[in-house]
């Protein structure tokens, strides 16, 4: 199964609108880009909006699924945004190791869990 939250295609696809999402490379790169709220933490739906842009630019028809025809290569299981947005909340929640409901800039640098 391809999984849509692997950085280099959602990195890929934040570079190629230039003034959308530029990407960022440092932690607090990434806490501060994400951070609309500007609390210096990021709650699941700030994660998921920056995290779902990539579908947003890969649907291309807006229809809110991601045929294999979207999907890189051309190839793939078509996926939902609400799967899409499932795996990013999933995602999310290995990654808040306090279980606090939002991710700090450590939880934010942690490899994936």
């Amino acid at each position: 199964m391809l999984c849509l939250l692997a950085w280099p295609w959602w990195l890929q696809a934040q570079d190629s609108d230039a003034g959308a999402q530029a990407a960022v490379e440092t932690t607090g790169g990434y806490l501060q880009r994400m951070d609309s709220d500007g609390d210096g933490r990021i709650s699941l739906a700030e994660y998921q909006a920056w995290m779902g842009y990539g579908f947003t630019r890969m649907d291309r028809d807006g229809d809110g699924l991601l045929s294999a025809a979207e999907l890189p290569g051309g190839r793939g299981r078509p996926i939902t945004l609400a799967a899409h947005q499932a795996q990013i909340a999933q995602r999310f929640a290995r990654q808040d190791a306090d279980g606090d409901g939002f991710l700090s800039a450590r939880e934010l640098a942690a490899p994936p869990r």
